[in-house]
């Protein structure tokens, strides 16, 4: 018989990793209920048209499909298959798809629900996505996205709200010097604007994205090499020493575009962003204006976020987003202005645990396990054990009576850290005996003062 294994790209979580990752998402959904974002969740797949066309070319290829099943199988197109035409043939097979991510489920969800929604409408989704990538470090085909998204409104005050959201969670978490990078779309559309490149704007970023990895002079010669003129490099000089504070940043910013409207407009709205978030103040995270930061380029049209890990941890970006004019406009409704973000979950956590951030109390294990002495004394504990779950403390039985020596080791590997022993002697005392596996002292105490220990 063959082994049981799992598909390429997905995860069993053991007890203890599930524990730490329900940390994590408990922390998130707090603070996105504290800023006011409200839970949906949409069905693990979709109709397939709700799905194709929307992620790109490259997109498309990575949404699972799922088959027909039953009478449908027989609508399948022969035709096309004899015909050669594999795509026709394959969207024959299948109506539906694994969602591939929260936000176009999202967009669906909203113009099919406009009646009954509350604009600006505020709403998280934790949920999990599939993709059929390459499976790799850090990266899978079945992964939790944690989202949360504001729709139905222009206003900057989101943009800010946000940078504080994932500080707030950040913070919360443990982890100090956290880079909330920004940029924005109109910002590198003035840079295309003014280089007299708007074809060659991703060239031209990725490029300057390498300025700390090869040098001023590596990346002026890629930029040449891919068409970028040498005159057209001259006019974005200062970008090529891009530091100091965010305002210096945005003052150097502002002359550089001051030819292009579309530019000017971007260098406001940032303004506007960065200079309110100073002035409110970050608890732990740090805010950084990144030129270079261009994700998701035909999706977003103003604010660009991604965040960056404290520098200490080799680790790519744990979570991103942007604001997109028009999301809904895809399903037909239009002037939808929605701005959202992202939390990496299998990556905070990879940092976290890195880091050794996770406290001691995020563990699966119970306070205490009862000896079980036999079938009187285990009705004894018994009723003790339901007294003590009333009072929310996590404690269990050994279910058989076995050795001493066998109780006390399975309480040792499951990390449990008090025994309780309840024979005769106990059981006509009214107390208990308790032993600190993790010390090795032992007490005798009543109720009262076992409820006190274990709470």
């Amino acid at each position: 018989m063959a082994k049981p294994g799992i598909p390429k790209g997905t995860r069993d979580f053991s007890p203890i990793e599930v524990s730490k990752r329900q940390y994590i998402i408990q922390i998130i959904k707090n603070n996105f209920e504290k800023f006011g974002y409200q839970p949906i969740e949409t069905p693990s797949f979709e109709n397939s048209e709700t799905l194709m066309g929307k992620y790109g070319e490259e997109g498309d290829r990575l949404i699972f499909k799922i088959l027909n099943s039953g009478d449908k199988v027989k609508k399948a197109d022969l035709n096309a298959l004899e015909n050669g035409n594999l795509a026709k043939f394959s969207s024959s097979l299948s109506e539906k798809a694994l969602r591939y991510d929260l936000t176009v489920p999202f967009a669906r969800y909203v113009v099919q629900h406009q009646s009954e929604l509350e604009f600006p409408f505020k709403r998280y989704q934790i949920q999990p996505v599939w993709r059929a990538d390459n499976p790799q470090k850090g990266r899978f085909r079945e992964f939790y996205q944690c989202d949360a998204d504001v729709v139905g409104s222009t206003s900057l005050f989101q943009e800010i709200e946000l940078v504080q959201l994932y500080d707030s969670v950040f913070t919360e978490l443990g982890l100090e010097d956290v880079t909330i990078k920004i940029n924005n779309r109109k910002i590198l559309s003035g840079i295309a604007e003014v280089i007299g490149a708007s074809d060659k704007l991703i060239d031209f970023t990725v490029a300057l994205d390498k300025l700390d990895k090869i040098g001023e002079d590596g990346v002026k010669k890629e930029m040449l090499e891919k068409g970028i003129s040498a005159e057209a490099i001259q006019k974005v000089q200062p970008l090529f020493n891009f530091t100091g504070t965010i305002s210096e940043k945005i003052s150097q910013l502002s002359d550089l575009l001051s030819s292009s409207e579309e530019g000017r407009k971007g260098v406001e709205e940032l303004q506007f962003i960065c200079e309110k978030v100073v002035e409110l103040g970050l608890k732990k995270s740090i805010l950084d204006l990144d030129v270079t930061l261009a994700r998701g380029l035909n999706y977003y049209t103003g604010a660009i976020f991604e965040v960056a890990p404290p520098k200490t941890v080799a680790m790519g970006s744990i979570g991103g987003g942007g604001r997109y004019d028009d999301l809904t406009g895809i399903f037909g409704l239009k002037n939808m202005s929605g701005v959202g973000i992202s939390f990496g979950l299998d990556r905070i956590y990879l940092v976290i645990d890195e880091l050794n951030l996770f406290p001691e109390t995020v563990t699966t294990s119970s306070k205490a396990i009862f000896f079980n002495y036999g079938i009187d004394e285990a009705f004894y504990s018994m009723k003790i054990i339901s007294q003590l779950r009333d009072e929310n403390i996590k404690v269990e039985l050994y279910p058989d009576k076995a050795k001493m020596d066998k109780q006390f080791k399975y309480a040792e590997k499951r990390l449990i850290p008090f025994a309780v022993m309840v024979g005769n002697n106990e059981m006509e005392t009214k107390t208990f005996s308790v032993k600190n596996l993790l010390s090795g002292e032992k007490l005798t105490v009543d109720f009262d003062g076992l409820k006190e220990l274990l709470k």
